[in-house]
């Protein structure tokens, strides 16, 4: 029976060519699509999951309030007292463990001098909560000793060749030897941190690098990654709910004893490992997250794109139902059960499917590489592998054939034989209406995707030329090695340059986030009182406003001519608002307290964005401490644009000069800029390809539909010519029908894309509004697209010969 089954099936997918390659070709794209948006799905959902204890590690973050009560800042990291405290407060916790990132680091192994990314300091019982397998030395005592340190396999290439690095010395920062104690394969791809190089969180303990009494006090650098490892099962909200009581009971102001109130102004919290990656977007993490959004978003897409390509099949099927009508009635003529017709339809619907599986399984495997360029991905055709999701994939072409079948299998089974058979086969009007219905949504799809592609592109572009409020041009920045007499030197070296403009210091450069806040108070009448306004602070010297070409909106610049420059502030115009001071000029004088340090504000900066146009330009202070690499960890140089390898050049030789041991690496401030919205290109790129991708497959379907229609309006359309209707009359009234579900779309289309986009540009602090002509162009586009469609077979119709159609009559 199911050979037979098969063997018919078959028979009519070759005897039916062309629908039968469209329904394959639109199945084959919108599986494609959906198999590789599945693997992305997978990817990210598999964060983190390779960890043996995934689901009982937590980490533990902090967030700090104003002083009524609002979340100002959120850190994925604590200060580092809270690890060990932690351990002993709570016995339930099994192990506790501390990561320290420690940023770039220059490198030294005989010859080789390298500055290397993603160092951290690592307590020894790292291992036991990241799976992470070891190649050489034991994973138990490898980060126990002092100034010890592993790295990945990968990096002991790069430094020892083919030697074995273990017990081998590397010289960091031209300022301590560390022992190489093991080797270790890299994180995977789907880890939330991938560190390079581990360094052992007992050489902190040492004053020259941080200090042990620092470790035990330092409740103010929140920089220490904390993870938890709780038994099995356990219900962390136990912990949770006492974290409240144990600020009070352990973090004090100086010379305050007892409990405090320190809950009123932070808060712990407790994240799950595996819903760090795609639920965790504080204002530090330890890498770039995901977005829970963005699944959600392309799991609706592919399910867009699928439901398209099975309304083709549905429309297409019951559209040649005329054509099969003798086939279904000599069927229950003799003998064959209703059922066994609805089998034989569903089976053909299964084998196209399935088909189309096949098909779509290669390019999905081809499209892969493609795929990984232009999302910055690390996709993989074996996610597909898992036991679970390889089920999934084998039993998808039978589900969809189902769903595409199953009506144009019951609709047909339903003919009565008599009339079949006797020529008088009608096709019911509820047919045709639930046909028109599928290209509705269909189109509405389409539209919505084309809106989707355009918002997005609007609101990049909205982004890449929107006024800062300083010039990003022709900025060069790097890390700062020099001390203040040795930046001197460096200076007036490159300034002999006439492309170097200006050079500057600061402890942060913009496009990074603004994360300091020490307190501000303000005197009101002879009395220093603290301000409810979370004001943001950076390191900078008399040189970093001009070389940013940031404008004065009063007041003025440090300078070097001021020996009390040391002790001022300045501030922008959204710190005067947040103290309410109403203007610039009222604010220049002031005297302020910030840190406890006091001082007067000398000027008043106009307001800038210093961190991406996802965030709202906050309160800043810019205060210019004493000159030394500590405070100021960053440097920035303004170049002119007419020679750039040239200034470039001048700049590394005076680098080298002046530090021989510390590798020449610099960014370009305007590509720091545009990383910030690197996830928003990649959803624009991704949008584009498959709003075609959807249009595509819709327009497909509307041409093998409106090819079948007009094929039966073939004597219609001849009778018409020979009573003189003209070549546009009759192209017109063949497409009006088509076109008007068209309209009918974009109008169902429009305001539900609308709000879905208005809803995504309010992550956007800075974002553009809805114009109505991008809404009537997308129905436009829509309406053109069909139109061209449908108008090469109503104009080849409509030029055929009326006699060879009416010979008949």
């Amino acid at each position: 029976m199911i050979q037979n089954y098969l063997r018919s099936a078959i028979r009519n997918i070759t005897r039916h060519k062309f629908i039968s390659f469209i329904n394959i070709f639109g199945l084959t794209t919108g599986l494609t699509c959906c198999m590789l948006i599945l693997i992305y799905i997978v990817n990210e959902l598999s964060y983190d999951k390779f960890n043996t204890n995934v689901n009982d590690i937590y980490r533990v973050t902090r967030s700090f309030n104003t002083a009524d009560g609002v979340q100002s800042l959120h850190l994925g990291a604590i200060a580092p007292p809270f690890g060990p405290l932690l351990k002993n407060e709570f016995p339930d916790i099994k192990k506790v463990t501390r990561i320290f990132p420690n940023g770039s680091v220059v490198i030294r192994y005989k010859d080789k001098l390298l500055t290397e990314e993603g160092s951290y300091f690592a307590d020894e019982n790292f291992f036991d909560f990241f799976t992470i397998k070891t190649l050489k030395g034991n994973p138990r005592t490898a980060l126990t000793d002092p100034f010890s340190v592993v790295m990945t396999a990968e990096m002991a290439r790069r430094y020892f060749g083919n030697e074995d690095p273990i017990n081998k010395e590397i010289r960091v920062s031209n300022q301590f030897n560390f022992k190489v104690t093991g080797i270790y394969e890299p994180f995977p791809p789907n880890a939330q941190m991938h560190p390079q190089m581990l360094f052992s969180f007992n050489t902190l303990k040492d004053n020259s690098v941080y200090g042990e009494k620092q470790l035990q006090t330092s409740w103010s650098n929140n920089a220490f990654f904390t993870y938890l490892l709780m038994p099995k099962g356990y219900n962390i909200d136990r912990v949770a709910s006492l974290l409240p009581a144990f600020l009070d009971k352990y973090v004090h102001a100086p010379g305050e004893s007892g409990n405090s109130h320190e809950s009123k102004n932070s808060q712990l919290h407790i994240q799950r490992l595996a819903d760090i990656h795609l639920h965790s977007h504080l204002d530090d993490e330890i890498e770039q997250n995901g977005d829970i959004k963005q699944v959600y978003i392309f799991s609706a897409i592919a399910l867009f794109i699928l439901l398209i390509a099975c309304i083709n099949y549905m429309n297409l099927s019951t559209a040649r139902s005329t054509i099969r009508a003798k086939e279904i009635g000599i069927r229950k003529v003799v003998g064959a059960p209703r059922k066994e017709i609805i089998v034989q339809f569903l089976s053909e619907s299964v084998l196209i499917t399935c088909f189309s599986m096949v098909l779509a399984l290669v390019f999905t495997a081809m499209l892969i590489p493609l795929v990984n360029n232009l999302s910055g991905l690390n996709l993989a055709f074996n996610y597909l592998y898992q036991p679970q999701i390889l089920l999934s994939v084998i039993a998808l072409p039978f589900v969809v054939g189902l769903i595409s079948g199953i009506y144009p299998a019951v609709f047909m089974s339903s003919f009565k034989p008599v009339k079949v058979l006797k020529g008088i086969l009608k096709v019911g009007a509820g047919n045709v209406s639930f046909r028109k219905v599928l290209v509705v949504l269909q189109f509405s799809i389409s539209i919505i995707l084309i809106v989707a592609t355009t918002v997005v592109f609007q609101q990049l572009n909205y982004i890449q030329h929107k006024s800062l409020g300083f010039d990003k041009d022709h900025i060069i920045t790097m890390g700062n090695p020099f001390s203040n007499s040795q930046f001197e030197t460096f200076r007036n070296e490159v300034k002999k340059n006439p492309d170097i403009k200006e050079l500057s210091r600061s402890s942060r450069i913009p496009s990074g986030r603004l994360l300091d806040n020490s307190g501000i108070s303000v005197f009101k009448g002879d009395e220093l009182q603290q301000v409810n306004a979370d004001v943001k602070c950076i390191n900078a010297d008399q040189t970093f406003i001009p070389t940013y070409g940031m404008k004065m909106a009063a007041g003025r610049n440090f300078s070097r001519d001021f020996s009390t420059d040391s002790n001022n502030y300045v501030i922008n115009v959204a710190t005067v608002k947040a103290l309410g001071w109403n203007t610039p000029e009222n604010a220049v004088g002031r005297d302020l307290s910030y840190g406890g340090v006091k001082g007067k504000v000398i000027g008043v900066v106009s307001n800038f964005h210093f961190e991406s146009l996802h965030q709202n330009i906050i309160p800043l202070l810019m205060q210019m401490p004493s000159f030394d690499n500590h405070n100021y960890r960053k440097l920035s140089i303004k170049i002119g644009g007419a020679n750039i390898s040239r200034a470039v050049n001048t700049i590394q030789q005076a680098w080298r000069k002046s530090q021989p041991e510390v590798p020449f690496a610099y960014t370009f401030l305007d590509e720091r800029f545009q990383k910030l919205y690197n996830s928003e290109q990649r959803q624009g790129n991704l949008f584009t390809i498959f709003s075609g991708i959807a249009i595509f497959i819709a327009c497909l379907g509307l041409f093998g539909l409106s090819a079948f229609t007009i094929t039966q309006r073939m004597k219609e359309i001849g009778v018409r010519k020979v009573l003189g209707a003209s070549i546009r009359q009759i192209v017109t009234e063949l497409s009006k029908d088509f076109l008007k579900l068209v309209l009918i779309a974009s109008l169902i289309a429009l305001p539900i894309s609308w709000y879905a986009m208005n809803t995504w540009l309010l992550d956007f602090a800075f974002r553009i509004s809805i114009q109505w002509w991008v809404l009537v162009l997308a129905g436009f586009i829509a309406v053109v697209i069909a139109f061209a469609t449908i108008s090469f077979q109503s104009i080849k119709a409509a030029l055929a010969n009326p006699v060879k159609s009416l010979r008949s009559e």
